[in-house]
Protein backbone atom coordinates (compact mmCIF):
# COMPACT_ATOMS: atom_id res chain seq x y z
CA UNK A 1 0.00 0.00 0.00
CA UNK A 2 1.11 3.37 -0.88
CA UNK A 3 2.49 5.64 2.11
CA UNK A 4 0.67 8.66 0.35
CA UNK A 5 -1.24 10.97 2.55
CA UNK A 6 -4.52 12.90 1.63
CA UNK A 7 -6.27 15.78 2.19
CA UNK A 8 -9.99 16.74 1.04
CA UNK A 9 -11.14 20.09 0.52
CA UNK A 10 -14.93 20.71 0.63
CA UNK A 11 -17.23 23.63 0.72
CA UNK A 12 -19.66 24.99 2.73
CA UNK A 13 -22.21 28.39 2.44
CA UNK A 14 -21.93 29.46 -0.65
CA UNK A 15 -20.29 28.90 -3.92
CA UNK A 16 -17.04 30.73 -5.16
CA UNK A 17 -15.12 30.85 -2.00
CA UNK A 18 -11.83 29.78 -3.41
CA UNK A 19 -11.46 26.55 -2.61
CA UNK A 20 -9.01 26.15 -5.48
CA UNK A 21 -6.82 28.99 -4.40
CA UNK A 22 -6.70 27.41 -0.54
CA UNK A 23 -5.83 24.44 -2.02
CA UNK A 24 -3.49 25.78 -4.04
CA UNK A 25 -1.94 27.66 -1.42
CA UNK A 26 -2.04 24.81 1.00
CA UNK A 27 -0.09 22.60 -1.35
CA UNK A 28 2.27 25.99 -2.45
CA UNK A 29 3.53 25.39 1.07
CA UNK A 30 4.10 22.22 1.59
CA UNK A 31 6.10 22.11 -1.44
CA UNK A 32 8.26 24.89 -0.35
CA UNK A 33 8.89 22.16 2.44
CA UNK A 34 10.10 19.56 0.03
CA UNK A 35 7.17 17.40 -0.18
CA UNK A 36 6.06 16.49 -3.19
CA UNK A 37 2.19 17.36 -3.70
CA UNK A 38 -0.31 17.15 -6.15
CA UNK A 39 -4.10 18.30 -6.63
CA UNK A 40 -6.82 16.75 -8.07
CA UNK A 41 -10.51 18.79 -8.51
CA UNK A 42 -13.72 16.53 -8.80
CA UNK A 43 -16.60 18.32 -9.98
CA UNK A 44 -20.26 17.19 -9.41
CA UNK A 45 -22.13 18.13 -12.53
CA UNK A 46 -22.71 15.64 -15.40
CA UNK A 47 -20.68 16.97 -18.26
CA UNK A 48 -17.94 14.98 -18.98
CA UNK A 49 -15.59 17.74 -18.73
CA UNK A 50 -16.06 21.38 -19.69
CA UNK A 51 -15.01 21.29 -22.93
CA UNK A 52 -18.40 22.02 -23.84
CA UNK A 53 -19.73 24.70 -21.47
CA UNK A 54 -19.88 28.07 -22.26
CA UNK A 55 -17.55 30.59 -20.63
CA UNK A 56 -19.65 32.36 -19.19
CA UNK A 57 -21.39 29.33 -17.37
CA UNK A 58 -18.05 27.80 -16.28
CA UNK A 59 -15.29 30.23 -16.76
CA UNK A 60 -12.57 29.13 -18.97
CA UNK A 61 -11.41 25.80 -19.85
CA UNK A 62 -7.78 24.64 -18.87
CA UNK A 63 -5.97 22.18 -21.37
CA UNK A 64 -3.32 19.94 -19.94
CA UNK A 65 -0.25 19.03 -21.90
CA UNK A 66 -1.68 14.97 -22.39
CA UNK A 67 -5.28 17.44 -24.05
CA UNK A 68 -7.62 16.96 -21.04
CA UNK A 69 -9.73 19.71 -21.11
CA UNK A 70 -10.18 20.69 -17.30
CA UNK A 71 -12.11 22.77 -14.84
CA UNK A 72 -10.11 26.25 -14.28
CA UNK A 73 -8.68 25.78 -10.64
CA UNK A 74 -6.12 23.13 -12.84
CA UNK A 75 -4.77 26.46 -13.85
CA UNK A 76 -4.56 27.97 -10.39
CA UNK A 77 -2.59 24.55 -9.22
CA UNK A 78 -0.12 24.85 -12.30
CA UNK A 79 0.40 28.31 -11.67
CA UNK A 80 0.87 28.09 -7.79
CA UNK A 81 3.23 24.58 -8.33
CA UNK A 82 5.24 25.21 -11.42
CA UNK A 83 4.01 21.30 -12.25
CA UNK A 84 1.78 20.08 -14.76
CA UNK A 85 -1.38 18.42 -14.24
CA UNK A 86 -3.27 15.79 -16.37
CA UNK A 87 -6.17 13.70 -17.09
CA UNK A 88 -6.17 12.38 -14.16
CA UNK A 89 -6.17 15.83 -11.92
CA UNK A 90 -9.90 16.75 -13.07
CA UNK A 91 -12.68 14.04 -12.67
CA UNK A 92 -16.51 14.93 -13.13
CA UNK A 93 -19.54 13.21 -12.22
CA UNK A 94 -20.49 12.39 -16.08
CA UNK A 95 -17.03 10.94 -16.37
CA UNK A 96 -17.68 8.42 -13.80
CA UNK A 97 -20.58 7.50 -14.58
CA UNK A 98 -19.67 7.18 -18.28
CA UNK A 99 -16.65 4.64 -16.78
CA UNK A 100 -19.30 2.58 -14.76
CA UNK A 101 -22.01 2.31 -17.64
CA UNK A 102 -19.23 1.38 -19.92
CA UNK A 103 -18.21 -1.57 -17.17
CA UNK A 104 -21.72 -2.51 -16.98
CA UNK A 105 -22.67 -3.05 -21.00
CA UNK A 106 -19.09 -5.40 -20.47
CA UNK A 107 -20.50 -7.54 -17.75
CA UNK A 108 -18.04 -6.54 -15.35
CA UNK A 109 -20.70 -6.73 -12.08
CA UNK A 110 -21.61 -9.88 -13.51
CA UNK A 111 -25.33 -8.98 -13.64
CA UNK A 112 -25.39 -7.20 -10.14
CA UNK A 113 -27.84 -3.92 -10.01
CA UNK A 114 -25.27 -1.02 -10.72
CA UNK A 115 -25.96 1.18 -7.83
CA UNK A 116 -24.22 4.65 -6.21
CA UNK A 117 -22.75 2.56 -3.65
CA UNK A 118 -20.95 0.82 -3.95
CA UNK A 119 -20.06 1.07 -7.28
CA UNK A 120 -20.25 4.62 -8.27
CA UNK A 121 -18.64 5.57 -5.01
CA UNK A 122 -15.88 2.24 -5.81
CA UNK A 123 -15.36 4.45 -9.02
CA UNK A 124 -14.77 7.75 -7.47
CA UNK A 125 -12.76 6.33 -4.51
CA UNK A 126 -10.42 4.40 -7.70
CA UNK A 127 -9.96 8.08 -9.02
CA UNK A 128 -9.05 9.84 -6.33
CA UNK A 129 -5.99 7.46 -4.86
CA UNK A 130 -4.87 7.11 -8.99
CA UNK A 131 -2.63 9.54 -8.16
CA UNK A 132 -1.30 8.62 -5.24
CA UNK A 133 -0.73 4.85 -6.17
CA UNK A 134 1.83 6.10 -8.25
CA UNK A 135 4.29 6.10 -5.51
CA UNK A 136 5.46 9.69 -5.98
CA UNK A 137 3.48 11.82 -4.21
CA UNK A 138 3.72 12.46 -0.66
CA UNK A 139 0.69 14.06 -0.44
CA UNK A 140 -2.44 14.38 -2.81
CA UNK A 141 -5.28 17.10 -2.09
CA UNK A 142 -8.58 16.62 -3.49
CA UNK A 143 -10.69 19.52 -4.17
CA UNK A 144 -14.52 18.15 -4.02
CA UNK A 145 -16.56 20.76 -6.29
CA UNK A 146 -19.85 22.49 -5.27
CA UNK A 147 -21.02 22.96 -1.95
CA UNK A 148 -22.16 20.38 1.20
CA UNK A 149 -25.49 19.70 0.57
CA UNK A 150 -26.03 20.13 -2.62
CA UNK A 151 -27.89 16.64 -4.34
CA UNK A 152 -25.22 16.54 -6.92
CA UNK A 153 -21.89 16.53 -4.42
CA UNK A 154 -23.64 13.42 -2.38
CA UNK A 155 -21.37 10.18 -4.04
CA UNK A 156 -18.58 12.38 -3.53
CA UNK A 157 -18.74 13.12 0.06
CA UNK A 158 -20.00 10.04 0.74
CA UNK A 159 -16.90 8.36 -1.22
CA UNK A 160 -14.79 10.71 1.38
CA UNK A 161 -16.08 8.95 4.25
CA UNK A 162 -15.37 5.67 3.22
CA UNK A 163 -11.55 6.12 1.89
CA UNK A 164 -10.92 7.92 5.32
CA UNK A 165 -12.20 5.04 6.76
CA UNK A 166 -10.05 2.77 4.79
CA UNK A 167 -6.90 4.80 4.47
CA UNK A 168 -7.15 5.56 8.41
CA UNK A 169 -7.63 9.11 10.44
CA UNK A 170 -3.79 9.68 10.31
CA UNK A 171 -3.38 9.20 6.79
CA UNK A 172 -6.43 11.63 5.52
CA UNK A 173 -7.47 15.45 6.45
CA UNK A 174 -10.42 17.01 5.75
CA UNK A 175 -10.46 20.74 5.28
CA UNK A 176 -13.67 22.62 5.31
CA UNK A 177 -14.01 26.00 3.84
CA UNK A 178 -17.11 28.51 4.89
CA UNK A 179 -18.36 31.83 4.70
CA UNK A 180 -18.57 33.93 7.95
CA UNK A 181 -20.83 37.38 6.77
CA UNK A 182 -20.67 40.21 8.06
CA UNK A 183 -23.94 41.93 8.65
CA UNK A 184 -23.29 45.70 8.08
CA UNK A 185 -26.15 46.52 9.82
CA UNK A 186 -25.66 44.72 13.00
CA UNK A 187 -21.78 45.30 12.94
CA UNK A 188 -20.73 42.13 13.44
CA UNK A 189 -19.51 38.69 12.04
CA UNK A 190 -21.92 36.00 11.92
CA UNK A 191 -20.71 32.14 12.90
CA UNK A 192 -24.52 30.32 11.99
CA UNK A 193 -24.11 29.43 8.51
CA UNK A 194 -20.52 28.10 9.16
CA UNK A 195 -22.36 26.01 11.87
CA UNK A 196 -25.11 24.71 9.90
CA UNK A 197 -22.89 24.08 7.17
CA UNK A 198 -20.37 21.94 9.09
CA UNK A 199 -23.56 20.35 10.78
CA UNK A 200 -24.48 19.66 6.95
CA UNK A 201 -20.82 17.81 6.53
CA UNK A 202 -21.34 15.91 10.01
CA UNK A 203 -24.70 14.36 9.33
CA UNK A 204 -22.88 12.57 5.63
CA UNK A 205 -20.28 11.15 8.33
CA UNK A 206 -17.58 13.49 8.08
CA UNK A 207 -16.07 15.74 11.01
CA UNK A 208 -13.94 18.91 9.25
CA UNK A 209 -10.38 18.43 10.85
CA UNK A 210 -9.71 22.27 9.97
CA UNK A 211 -12.21 25.08 8.94
CA UNK A 212 -11.01 27.62 6.73
CA UNK A 213 -12.89 30.73 7.15
CA UNK A 214 -13.93 33.16 4.47
CA UNK A 215 -14.01 36.84 5.80
CA UNK A 216 -14.10 40.37 4.79
CA UNK A 217 -12.80 41.19 8.46
CA UNK A 218 -10.61 39.96 10.71
CA UNK A 219 -11.88 37.27 13.42
CA UNK A 220 -11.64 38.04 16.89
CA UNK A 221 -10.17 35.63 19.26
CA UNK A 222 -13.62 34.62 21.12
CA UNK A 223 -14.76 34.21 17.34
CA UNK A 224 -12.38 31.80 17.17
CA UNK A 225 -12.97 30.04 20.53
CA UNK A 226 -17.12 29.83 19.60
CA UNK A 227 -16.24 28.31 15.92
CA UNK A 228 -14.18 25.67 17.67
CA UNK A 229 -16.13 24.90 20.38
CA UNK A 230 -19.05 24.86 18.05
CA UNK A 231 -17.78 22.97 14.98
CA UNK A 232 -15.54 20.70 17.20
CA UNK A 233 -12.24 21.28 16.23
CA UNK A 234 -9.18 22.22 18.06
CA UNK A 235 -8.98 26.40 18.24
CA UNK A 236 -5.03 26.40 16.11
CA UNK A 237 -7.86 24.45 13.67
CA UNK A 238 -9.84 27.81 12.89
CA UNK A 239 -8.15 29.29 10.17
CA UNK A 240 -8.37 32.40 8.73
CA UNK A 241 -8.95 33.22 4.85
CA UNK A 242 -9.52 36.93 4.46
CA UNK A 243 -10.08 38.48 1.48
CA UNK A 244 -6.56 39.94 -0.06
CA UNK A 245 -5.63 42.46 -3.19
CA UNK A 246 -4.27 39.30 -5.31
CA UNK A 247 -4.79 35.31 -5.10
CA UNK A 248 -0.18 35.62 -4.67
CA UNK A 249 -1.22 36.68 -1.36
CA UNK A 250 -3.25 33.67 -0.55
CA UNK A 251 0.08 30.86 0.37
CA UNK A 252 1.26 33.58 2.79
CA UNK A 253 -1.39 34.33 4.80
CA UNK A 254 -2.25 30.88 5.24
CA UNK A 255 1.74 30.76 6.30
CA UNK A 256 0.72 33.16 9.17
CA UNK A 257 -2.42 31.33 10.15
CA UNK A 258 -0.42 27.63 10.12
CA UNK A 259 -2.50 25.82 7.81
CA UNK A 260 0.18 23.73 7.16
CA UNK A 261 1.67 22.84 10.38
CA UNK A 262 -2.05 22.33 11.61
CA UNK A 263 -2.42 20.20 8.42
CA UNK A 264 1.36 18.15 9.01
CA UNK A 265 0.32 17.61 12.77
CA UNK A 266 -3.04 15.91 11.81
CA UNK A 267 -0.94 13.87 9.34
CA UNK A 268 1.83 13.17 11.68
CA UNK A 269 4.16 14.70 9.56
CA UNK A 270 7.54 16.54 10.06
CA UNK A 271 8.51 19.22 7.17
CA UNK A 272 11.75 18.21 5.51
CA UNK A 273 12.95 21.88 5.10
CA UNK A 274 12.04 25.22 6.54
CA UNK A 275 9.80 27.11 3.88
CA UNK A 276 11.80 27.89 0.73
CA UNK A 277 9.53 30.71 -0.23
CA UNK A 278 12.14 32.75 -1.49
CA UNK A 279 11.34 33.38 -5.53
CA UNK A 280 7.35 33.55 -4.37
CA UNK A 281 8.17 36.31 -2.35
CA UNK A 282 10.25 38.22 -5.09
CA UNK A 283 7.36 37.91 -7.35
CA UNK A 284 5.24 39.34 -4.76
CA UNK A 285 7.78 42.39 -4.31
CA UNK A 286 8.00 42.79 -7.77
CA UNK A 287 4.20 42.75 -8.61
CA UNK A 288 3.10 45.32 -5.58
CA UNK A 289 6.28 47.96 -6.40
CA UNK A 290 5.90 48.15 -10.08
CA UNK A 291 8.49 50.87 -11.83
CA UNK A 292 6.03 51.81 -14.76
CA UNK A 293 2.47 51.12 -16.04
CA UNK A 294 0.76 50.33 -19.22
CA UNK A 295 -2.53 49.66 -20.61
CA UNK A 296 -3.54 46.68 -22.15
CA UNK A 297 -6.81 46.31 -24.35
CA UNK A 298 -7.67 42.62 -23.75
CA UNK A 299 -10.56 42.39 -26.85
CA UNK A 300 -12.70 39.45 -26.28
CA UNK A 301 -16.31 37.72 -26.66
CA UNK A 302 -16.98 36.57 -22.95
CA UNK A 303 -15.40 39.80 -21.18
CA UNK A 304 -18.82 39.86 -18.99
CA UNK A 305 -17.27 37.23 -17.24
CA UNK A 306 -13.16 37.35 -15.95
CA UNK A 307 -12.69 33.98 -15.52
CA UNK A 308 -13.86 33.32 -18.65
CA UNK A 309 -10.03 34.88 -19.53
CA UNK A 310 -8.66 33.85 -16.43
CA UNK A 311 -5.45 31.96 -17.82
CA UNK A 312 -4.24 35.37 -19.71
CA UNK A 313 -5.08 37.95 -17.00
CA UNK A 314 -2.57 35.65 -14.61
CA UNK A 315 0.06 35.73 -17.61
CA UNK A 316 -0.39 38.85 -18.19
CA UNK A 317 0.28 39.35 -14.21
CA UNK A 318 3.35 37.11 -14.61
CA UNK A 319 4.81 38.66 -17.07
CA UNK A 320 3.98 42.57 -15.81
CA UNK A 321 5.87 41.10 -12.43
CA UNK A 322 8.97 39.95 -14.08
CA UNK A 323 9.05 43.51 -15.94
CA UNK A 324 8.42 45.31 -12.98
CA UNK A 325 5.08 46.54 -14.56
CA UNK A 326 1.91 47.42 -13.49
CA UNK A 327 -0.82 46.24 -16.11
CA UNK A 328 -4.10 47.82 -16.07
CA UNK A 329 -5.73 45.52 -18.12
CA UNK A 330 -9.06 47.30 -19.97
CA UNK A 331 -11.75 44.53 -21.26
CA UNK A 332 -12.91 45.36 -24.65
CA UNK A 333 -16.17 43.35 -26.24
CA UNK A 334 -15.59 42.64 -29.62
CA UNK A 335 -19.12 43.23 -30.57
CA UNK A 336 -18.96 46.88 -29.52
CA UNK A 337 -15.83 47.67 -31.52
CA UNK A 338 -16.21 48.92 -34.96
CA UNK A 339 -14.75 51.85 -37.27
CA UNK A 340 -16.78 54.52 -35.88
CA UNK A 341 -15.09 54.60 -32.56
CA UNK A 342 -11.91 52.46 -32.94
CA UNK A 343 -10.05 55.72 -32.59
CA UNK A 344 -11.32 56.16 -29.32
CA UNK A 345 -11.28 52.85 -27.46
CA UNK A 346 -7.66 51.80 -28.83
CA UNK A 347 -5.84 55.58 -28.90
CA UNK A 348 -4.91 54.84 -25.18
CA UNK A 349 -3.09 51.40 -25.41
CA UNK A 350 -0.18 50.41 -25.22
CA UNK A 351 -0.64 47.23 -26.60
CA UNK A 352 -3.79 44.67 -27.49
CA UNK A 353 -4.78 41.24 -27.20
CA UNK A 354 -7.35 39.41 -29.38
CA UNK A 355 -8.67 36.91 -26.88
CA UNK A 356 -9.60 33.03 -28.19
CA UNK A 357 -13.34 31.94 -28.95
CA UNK A 358 -15.51 30.44 -30.79
CA UNK A 359 -18.74 31.32 -33.42
CA UNK A 360 -18.98 34.12 -35.73
CA UNK A 361 -20.45 36.62 -33.06
CA UNK A 362 -17.92 39.61 -32.34
CA UNK A 363 -15.59 38.56 -35.50
CA UNK A 364 -15.85 42.12 -37.15
CA UNK A 365 -14.63 44.01 -34.31
CA UNK A 366 -11.73 41.17 -33.60
CA UNK A 367 -10.70 42.22 -37.44
CA UNK A 368 -11.29 46.20 -36.93
CA UNK A 369 -9.16 46.18 -33.96
CA UNK A 370 -6.44 44.05 -35.53
CA UNK A 371 -6.32 46.04 -38.38
CA UNK A 372 -5.73 49.21 -36.03
CA UNK A 373 -2.92 47.70 -34.33
CA UNK A 374 -1.43 46.81 -38.17
CA UNK A 375 -1.74 50.04 -38.80
CA UNK A 376 -0.42 51.98 -35.66
CA UNK A 377 2.22 50.05 -34.67
CA UNK A 378 0.50 49.43 -31.65
CA UNK A 379 2.05 45.90 -29.98
CA UNK A 380 -0.42 42.76 -30.74
CA UNK A 381 -0.95 39.53 -29.79
CA UNK A 382 -3.56 36.85 -31.02
CA UNK A 383 -4.11 33.95 -29.44
CA UNK A 384 -5.98 31.21 -31.13
CA UNK A 385 -8.93 32.92 -33.12
CA UNK A 386 -6.54 36.04 -32.50
CA UNK A 387 -4.11 34.91 -34.77
CA UNK A 388 -7.04 33.48 -37.45
CA UNK A 389 -8.48 37.14 -37.21
CA UNK A 390 -5.15 38.35 -38.18
CA UNK A 391 -4.63 36.36 -41.16
CA UNK A 392 -8.41 37.38 -42.69
CA UNK A 393 -7.46 40.87 -41.73
CA UNK A 394 -4.51 40.84 -43.95
CA UNK A 395 -5.39 38.68 -46.37
CA UNK A 396 -8.92 41.65 -46.50
CA UNK A 397 -6.96 44.66 -46.31
CA UNK A 398 -3.45 44.15 -48.10
CA UNK A 399 -3.80 41.11 -50.20
CA UNK A 400 -6.85 42.19 -51.90
CA UNK A 401 -9.25 39.02 -50.89
CA UNK A 402 -11.92 41.22 -49.46
CA UNK A 403 -14.60 38.32 -48.91
CA UNK A 404 -11.48 36.25 -47.01
CA UNK A 405 -13.02 34.61 -43.77
CA UNK A 406 -12.83 31.46 -41.84
CA UNK A 407 -15.44 28.23 -42.83
CA UNK A 408 -16.31 28.43 -39.20
CA UNK A 409 -18.09 31.96 -39.61
CA UNK A 410 -19.11 31.79 -43.36
CA UNK A 411 -19.01 27.69 -44.56
CA UNK A 412 -19.55 29.25 -48.19
CA UNK A 413 -16.46 32.15 -48.14
CA UNK A 414 -15.12 32.60 -51.68
CA UNK A 415 -11.80 32.83 -49.65
CA UNK A 416 -11.76 30.59 -46.98
CA UNK A 417 -7.83 31.29 -46.21
CA UNK A 418 -9.32 29.12 -42.42
CA UNK A 419 -10.49 26.20 -43.21
CA UNK A 420 -11.61 23.15 -41.03
CA UNK A 421 -8.75 20.86 -40.37
CA UNK A 422 -8.72 17.83 -42.60
CA UNK A 423 -8.65 15.60 -39.49
CA UNK A 424 -11.88 16.81 -38.18
CA UNK A 425 -14.00 16.60 -41.35
CA UNK A 426 -15.22 13.43 -40.04
CA UNK A 427 -16.08 14.50 -36.67
CA UNK A 428 -19.26 14.59 -35.66
CA UNK A 429 -19.41 14.88 -31.49
CA UNK A 430 -18.67 18.18 -29.81
CA UNK A 431 -16.84 17.17 -26.67
CA UNK A 432 -13.13 15.95 -26.43
CA UNK A 433 -12.45 16.17 -30.38
CA UNK A 434 -10.88 19.43 -30.95
CA UNK A 435 -7.12 19.46 -31.63
CA UNK A 436 -6.06 19.03 -28.02
CA UNK A 437 -2.94 19.10 -25.37
CA UNK A 438 0.54 19.52 -26.19
CA UNK A 439 1.96 20.07 -29.98
CA UNK A 440 5.47 21.05 -31.17
CA UNK A 441 6.46 23.93 -33.27
CA UNK A 442 9.63 24.77 -35.14
CA UNK A 443 10.17 28.53 -34.94
CA UNK A 444 12.06 30.36 -37.57
CA UNK A 445 15.08 31.79 -36.92
CA UNK A 446 15.36 35.52 -37.51
CA UNK A 447 12.02 36.16 -36.11
CA UNK A 448 10.89 37.95 -33.14
CA UNK A 449 9.46 34.67 -31.43
CA UNK A 450 12.99 33.60 -32.24
CA UNK A 451 14.41 36.59 -29.85
CA UNK A 452 12.01 35.43 -27.04
CA UNK A 453 11.69 31.58 -27.07
CA UNK A 454 15.22 29.97 -25.45
CA UNK A 455 14.81 26.86 -28.30
CA UNK A 456 13.79 27.05 -31.46
CA UNK A 457 12.16 23.57 -31.10
CA UNK A 458 9.00 24.36 -28.57
CA UNK A 459 5.61 22.36 -27.50
CA UNK A 460 2.53 24.21 -26.72
CA UNK A 461 -0.94 23.54 -25.74
CA UNK A 462 -3.71 23.82 -28.65
CA UNK A 463 -7.49 23.46 -28.30
CA UNK A 464 -9.27 24.17 -31.65
CA UNK A 465 -10.50 22.62 -35.24
CA UNK A 466 -9.45 25.35 -37.30
CA UNK A 467 -6.61 26.16 -39.07
CA UNK A 468 -4.88 28.22 -41.90
CA UNK A 469 -5.48 26.91 -45.06
CA UNK A 470 -2.31 26.07 -46.76
CA UNK A 471 -4.21 26.34 -50.42
CA UNK A 472 -3.40 30.27 -49.75
CA UNK A 473 0.27 29.97 -48.46
CA UNK A 474 1.48 31.52 -51.53
CA UNK A 475 -1.36 34.84 -52.31
CA UNK A 476 -1.11 35.33 -48.13
CA UNK A 477 2.50 35.27 -47.00
CA UNK A 478 5.14 37.76 -48.59
CA UNK A 479 8.42 39.15 -47.06
CA UNK A 480 6.52 41.68 -44.75
CA UNK A 481 3.53 39.12 -43.36
CA UNK A 482 5.61 35.53 -42.49
CA UNK A 483 5.32 32.41 -40.79
CA UNK A 484 7.10 32.61 -37.68
CA UNK A 485 6.63 28.87 -36.84
CA UNK A 486 5.19 24.93 -38.08
CA UNK A 487 4.37 22.10 -36.71
CA UNK A 488 7.24 19.88 -38.21
CA UNK A 489 4.64 16.81 -38.89
CA UNK A 490 1.48 18.27 -39.73
CA UNK A 491 2.90 21.33 -41.76
CA UNK A 492 0.29 23.53 -39.60
CA UNK A 493 0.78 27.22 -39.13
CA UNK A 494 1.76 28.04 -35.69
CA UNK A 495 3.02 30.92 -35.34
CA UNK A 496 2.72 34.74 -37.68
CA UNK A 497 4.11 37.70 -37.77
CA UNK A 498 3.84 41.17 -39.18
CA UNK A 499 7.70 42.48 -39.73
CA UNK A 500 6.93 45.81 -41.00
CA UNK A 501 5.85 46.62 -37.15
CA UNK A 502 7.72 46.41 -33.92
CA UNK A 503 5.89 43.83 -32.24
CA UNK A 504 2.98 42.03 -33.78
CA UNK A 505 2.01 37.92 -33.24
CA UNK A 506 -0.30 35.52 -33.64
CA UNK A 507 -0.49 31.89 -32.43
CA UNK A 508 -2.49 28.64 -33.28
CA UNK A 509 -1.77 27.47 -29.75
CA UNK A 510 -2.38 28.55 -26.09
CA UNK A 511 0.98 30.13 -24.57
CA UNK A 512 -1.53 30.95 -21.44
CA UNK A 513 -1.88 27.41 -20.46
CA UNK A 514 1.63 27.43 -19.29
CA UNK A 515 2.40 30.34 -17.95
CA UNK A 516 3.56 30.57 -14.14
CA UNK A 517 4.65 32.24 -11.10
CA UNK A 518 7.98 31.03 -10.91
CA UNK A 519 8.11 30.94 -15.23
CA UNK A 520 6.42 34.15 -16.75
CA UNK A 521 5.59 32.36 -20.59
CA UNK A 522 8.06 34.17 -22.56
CA UNK A 523 5.28 35.09 -25.36
CA UNK A 524 3.87 37.12 -22.54
CA UNK A 525 6.76 39.16 -21.55
CA UNK A 526 7.92 39.89 -24.94
CA UNK A 527 4.44 41.36 -25.27
CA UNK A 528 4.98 43.32 -21.91
CA UNK A 529 8.22 44.32 -23.22
CA UNK A 530 6.96 45.70 -26.28
CA UNK A 531 4.12 47.50 -25.07
CA UNK A 532 6.03 49.25 -22.44
CA UNK A 533 8.70 50.04 -25.32
CA UNK A 534 6.33 52.02 -27.19
CA UNK A 535 5.09 53.39 -23.61
CA UNK A 536 8.59 55.30 -22.69
CA UNK A 537 9.09 55.85 -26.81
CA UNK A 538 8.10 59.64 -27.20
Amino acid sequence: MSDTKYIFVTGGVTSSLGKGIVAASLAKLLQSQNFKVTIQKFDPYINVDPGTLNPYEHGECFVTDDGAETDLDLGHYERFLNVSTSQANNVTTGRVYQSVIEKERKGEFLGKTVQVIPHITNEIKERMQLLGESGYYDIVITEIGGTVGDIESLPYIESVRQLIWDLGRENAVVIHLTLIPFLAAAGELKTKPTQHSVKTLMESGISADIIVCRTEHELTEDLREKLALFCNVKREAIIQSIDVNTIYDVPLKMLEEGLDHVVLDKLQLQPKQSHQLGAWNDFLKRFKNPKHQIKIGLVGKYVELQDSYKSILESLIHAGADQETDLEVVSLHSEEIDLGNVDEVFGELDGVLVAPGFGERGIEGKITAIEYARKHNLPFLGICLGMQMAVIEYARNHVGLTDANSTEMDPDCKFPVIDLMESQKSVLKKGGTMRLGAWDCKIQPGTKTSEIYPSTSISERHRHRYEFNNDYLDQIFDNDFIIAGKNPETDLVEIIEYKKHPWFVGVQFHPEYKSTVSNPHPLFKGFVQASLAKKLTP
